[in-house]
């Protein structure tokens, strides 16, 4: 059930263990995140609640800058071809981008005490507003530190670094899963 507090944002209902490691697999190969449920518990419910759902199963990344991100989790993305989305052309939902879970959560980024842009971070993108996140996330293509007070981190790419090295505007996230790791 969804819960939506007073000031609008949504709270997930995904009870975060704190050994979460989410498994991408995409058009590139595989890349395994540890995900940073003490750090940033909204985003990390969140993004396993999305997963868990198939939310991400079958976007493309739509957005790919040389040297600082590659980023995905956008719906209107879903049934585009990877020429439609590098090229930035509107699919049936929209423009890729722009579309989102139908809700925002929280920010957690000043909270966060592992809030750093390393390379390979994994970290939830937003518009102008700090409480606009939802599903559409990054990883950083180097360190981007000059991101760490304006964007929430909630993981660390433990395995495929070369994997997102290599991914492009237009390619497909094959699936999203989530995986416990030993404690």
């Amino acid at each position: 059930m969804a819960f939506f507090g007073r000031n609008g944002l949504y709270t997930p209902s995904y009870k975060v263990a704190g050994d979460e490691v989410a498994v991408f697999e995409t058009s590139k190969g595989t890349i395994r995140v540890r995900l940073d449920g003490e750090g940033a518990p909204i985003h990390v419910a969140n993004f396993c609640e999305l997963a868990e759902k198939g939310f991400y199963d079958g976007l493309r990344f739509h957005r790919y800058v040389p040297g600082f991100v590659i980023q995905g989790g956008c719906p209107n993305t879903r049934g585009m071809s990877a020429e439609q989305v590098a090229s930035g052309q509107p699919g049936p939902e929209g423009f890729p981008g722009t579309g989102g879970p139908g809700y925002s959560i929280r920010h957690e980024y000043d909270v966060n005490p592992r809030n750093s842009h390393e390379d390979g971070a994994l970290a939830m993108a937003r518009s102008q507003s700090p409480d606009s996140a939802g599903s559409q996330f990054y990883f950083c293509l180097g360190p981007q530190h000059g991101l760490d007070d304006a964007y929430t981190v909630f993981g660390s790419t433990i395995e495929g670094l070369d994997v997102i090295s290599r991914l492009r505007a237009g390619d497909l996230i094959e699936s999203v899963k989530i995986e416990h790791a030993a404690a």
